[in-house]
């Protein structure tokens, strides 16, 4: 430090960047990364940030991995596997937090996982036979609120969450499809799919792991691929019409066993070009339901943009949609 000062700071050479600074424009089509972080801590989630190299039990219980990828000379005997979920870490920060007198626990973390795939080549980034992609994972515990007068406690459930990776992946539209996930409740889990691609999971954390890793309530957990998230398109413009649109409910009697996102499908299938919005608004089960039947009911939103619709049209419509359920399921109209 004496010598620089003696010869004189401002006297070093100042060669040129060897490379032109360039800001180089993010596609319009496509969001950052970091806007995913934005959306969680929007939702009251806060970022974590975990070891990429894990215990081993944790893979054979969140990932089914009996062959997970072993460090040479891993810092800790219990962190000497690379992950390839990040659940493991989210469920070990909120039995942290617990154990320390947290009663509500919403976490989030954005990490790589280590996948074994043979036709991964060396690189400047890669090492052979490893995937190393981006995910984004999140962990809901305790109350749906913060404790308050005003509302009476709710512990979070699957819905909840639910509700959080929709808002998470718009304005993209998900499918969530019942399937079984090593880590999650067999009844209350799902894959969640864009465009017919499996993209992530979602689900109430399996009672033998929340026994195992001494949770007191059940926990939501939810685990996305990044790369999918990040394609949102360009937004275009749609005229909005200047005459009333018109809502009709329809109620249907279905087996018990009938998803209802097969009836939606169904729907979304014959819908004339005026039909603008259907969705599910109602579930019964109960009085005047026979045995292993359940009510759903479903709003339809129809609206033209160059005229008012006759109520011919809309009976029209509503009788192509109720005959789909009929001839499909063998739904009934409920009166």
């Amino acid at each position: 430090r004496r010598g620089w000062r003696v010869f004189g700071v401002r006297r070093l050479p100042r060669p040129p960047p060897r490379a032109p600074a360039v800001m180089r424009a993010q596609p319009e089509g496509r969001r950052r990364v970091h806007a995913l972080r934005l959306a969680l801590a929007a939702r009251d989630y806060q970022e974590v940030v975990n070891f990429s190299f894990v215990d081993e039990a944790w893979e054979a219980d969140f990932a089914g991995n009996t062959r997970p990828l072993r460090l040479l000379n891993p810092i800790a005997s219990h962190l000497s596997v690379m992950r390839t979920t990040l659940i493991g870490g989210l469920v070990d920060n909120a039995r942290y937090n617990i154990n320390r007198k947290a009663a509500r626990v919403r976490v989030f973390e954005l990490g790589r996982v280590f996948l074994r795939v043979p036709e991964v080549q060396d690189g400047a980034l890669d090492v052979k036979g490893v995937a190393q992609p981006l995910r984004i994972g999140g962990l809901a515990y305790g109350g749906v609120n913060a404790e308050q007068w005003g509302e009476p406690y709710r512990a979070v459930d699957f819905y909840d969450v639910k509700a959080d990776v929709e808002t998470l992946l718009e304005p993209l539209q998900a499918r969530f499809v019942k399937a079984v996930h090593p880590a999650l409740h067999p009844g209350r889990s799902a894959r969640i799919e864009l465009g017919g691609r499996a993209v992530g999971w979602i689900g109430e954390l399996h009672p033998q792991w929340q026994q195992k890793y001494e949770l007191p309530a059940p926990a939501v957990v939810f685990e996305l691929e990044v790369e999918p998230l990040l394609d949102i398109g360009v937004p275009r413009y749609a005229e909005v019409s200047k005459f009333p649109a018109v809502i009709r409910d329809r109620a249907m009697l279905v087996d018990e066993h009938i998803e209802a996102q097969a009836l939606l499908d169904a729907l979304e299938s014959v819908r004339p070009a005026f039909v603008r919005e259907i969705t599910l608004f109602d579930l019964y089960r109960g009085k005047g339901i026979p045995e292993g039947k359940k009510s759903l009911a479903f709003r339809v939103v129809m609206q033209d943009t160059g005229r008012t619709l006759t109520d011919a049209e809309v009976d029209a419509a509503m009788a192509q949609l109720t005959e789909a359920l009929v001839s499909r399921f063998g739904a009934q109209q409920r009166i």
